[in-house]
């Protein structure tokens, strides 16, 4: 029996064992179908994969071909309305204005760059260019002077300013002065509104309008959520950048223009403290009439801010700071106050420059070359081109061509005439960005008014004209801060236009008492 129990055993065991070849055998079979089905699914989801990139890329190049169709229609179209127009204008200014030539020509030019410049057919710098090949192809100006007016001592001023703005962004010192602004005020939507128009004064005194606009945006942006109570912050960020820009030379380029226009004259400037002292208390009087309307009806809404808790004023910071108030202090005891001190006679382009490119010096400024890549050269560009007109208008018999329309005014009081102008420059900075405008319009100006207006009368227009083109707060596009915070704010249109307007009568009326009594006074008229 214990010999059978042992021959079923293994038996059994036998049996055990193929049983468990089997199932090996089975599980191997199972497992490489699996691996093949996978192998087989995955081979396939390759396959659509592939398929699908092929057709997206397809789809991504019709949209391209069609998005290039498109931008090339756009800008064919753009060039044949801006070069028809000009021709247009060339023949009216001959034929009706009975204008030469060459003005004909330049008024036909000027048309062309305008739509250019408007209709946004070529690129900005592209068409600031233009100049340098148009006015020596039609007699207007030659070549070097054409080209000289592109390094017009006016631009490396600018030049310096954006550099010492680029530090500024770099190291987040607008965040502090925020922050230190905002603790000077109640947590209240109006002193939010406070903060936000007096932080643009002070960072406008060494930055231009576009870049205090740029910097203070995402601070206005993270306070609230109310679109209430936002609109009325963005539009405190844009109006106050654009009132920012009149306190100092350097704050918005249009004033840059009006001085390089003075300079291309021969007549004396405006220094950098006397334009200060001139400016100040309009922008004060600007600041708190802002406050005034963007604070209306706020006060029923409640906020909390909790902004830059943890932002600390740290060395970089310190040293900065310290360098912006030497340059200003420079600035101040380089300037003339007459007839009690003549200034020390030093360059101010040259000072600001200079200050730039010190930020660029290792262990003592915070900039690197690189960083000179965000400097806007379409916008020097866009300087030399109104630099370049202005010349124009000037080496020719423009002022015959209006002064018949101009002559109208002449029996006016001046206060009258400054009044128009104002309200003029306003309305037409709904139709061209500033910058071209004053590039444009001070020339027609001056030669045009020089029948009636008598002593510095023509720089005091001239210059009424300049900050009202900067106070042209109702169209979105009419000045820089404004095109900034419509494009990145989302904000309505309707909404800038209702408080818009309301601001720019303040400021019509402000400049143009400011023009007659106040700037007369500087200027010795």
């Amino acid at each position: 029996m214990f010999f059978n129990f042992l021959k079923k055993s293994k038996q059994n065991t036998a049996v055990s064992k193929d049983f468990s070849k089997q199932n090996t055998q089975n599980s191997n079979d199972f497992l490489a179908n699996k691996e093949e089905n996978t192998s087989n699914k995955e081979f396939l989801n390759d396959e659509n994969k592939e398929e699908n990139l092929i057709k997206k890329d397809e789809n991504s190049d019709s949209i391209k071909v069609l998005n290039s169709a498109y931008s090339f229609k756009k800008i064919a179209l753009g060039l044949v309305f801006a070069m028809i127009l000009g021709i247009i204008c060339a023949f009216l200014a001959s034929f009706y204005l009975g204008a030469s030539f060459k003005v004909s020509a330049l008024i036909g030019i000027i048309a062309l760059l305008v739509t250019l410049w408007t209709n946004k057919a070529l690129p900005l710098g592209v068409v600031s260019l233009l100049p340098i090949i148009l006015f020596p192809s039609f007699g207007i100006l030659d070549t070097k002077t054409a080209t000289a007016n592109y390094g017009n001592p006016i631009i490396f001023l600018f030049l310096g300013g954006f550099m010492l703005a680029t530090a500024t962004e770099k190291i987040g010192l607008h965040k502090i002065i925020a922050k230190k602004f905002l603790s000077f005020f109640p947590k209240t939507p109006k002193g939010v509104i406070s903060a936000l128009g007096f932080a643009s004064a002070a960072l406008g005194t060494a930055l231009s309008n576009s870049t205090v606009a740029i910097l203070l945006l995402p601070i206005a942006l993270s306070i609230t959520k109310d679109y209430f109570l936002k609109l009325r912050f963005l539009l405190a960020v844009a109006f106050g950048a654009s009132i920012s820009g009149i306190t100092t030379p350097i704050g918005s380029p249009p004033n840059l223009i009006f001085l390089g226009f003075l300079e291309n004259l021969g007549f004396e400037g405006i220094s950098f403290t006397t334009w200060i002292f001139m400016m100040l208390p309009l922008t004060l009087l600007m600041l708190y009439a802002m406050i005034k309307i963007l604070s209306f009806n706020t006060k029923s809404h409640s906020m909390e801010v909790n902004l830059f808790e943890n932002e600390e004023f740290t060395f970089a910071h310190k040293r900065l700071t310290f360098f912006l108030l030497v340059l200003l202090v420079i600035l101040f005891i380089n300037s003339p106050i007459k007839p009690f001190y003549s200034g020390l006679g030093l360059n101010e382009n040259v000072i600001l420059l200079a200050f730039g490119l010190l930020m660029f010096v290792p262990k003592i400024g915070f900039l690197d070359w690189d960083d000179s890549k965000s400097i806007p050269y379409e916008l020097i560009f866009l300087f030399g081109a109104g630099f370049c007109i202005a010349k124009a208008f000037a080496g020719t018999e423009l002022s015959k061509a209006f002064e018949g329309f101009f002559s109208q005014f002449s029996s006016l009081p001046f206060i009258v005439f400054l009044f128009l102008a104002c309200v003029s420059a306003i309305i037409a900075t709904g139709f061209l960005s500033t910058t071209a405008l004053i590039a444009i319009l001070l020339p027609i100006v001056y030669t045009a008014t020089q029948s009636f207006l008598e002593g510095k009368e023509p720089t005091i227009t001239m210059l009424a004209i300049t900050i009202c083109a900067s106070f042209s707060f109702m169209i979105p596009i009419s000045t820089p801060p404004n095109a900034i915070v419509f494009a990145k704010g989302n904000i309505k249109a309707w909404d800038m236009i209702r408080f818009g307007f309301m601001l720019s009568v303040v400021g019509i009326v402000a400049v143009t008492l400011f023009s007659y009594v106040y700037w007369r006074w500087f200027l010795g008229v």
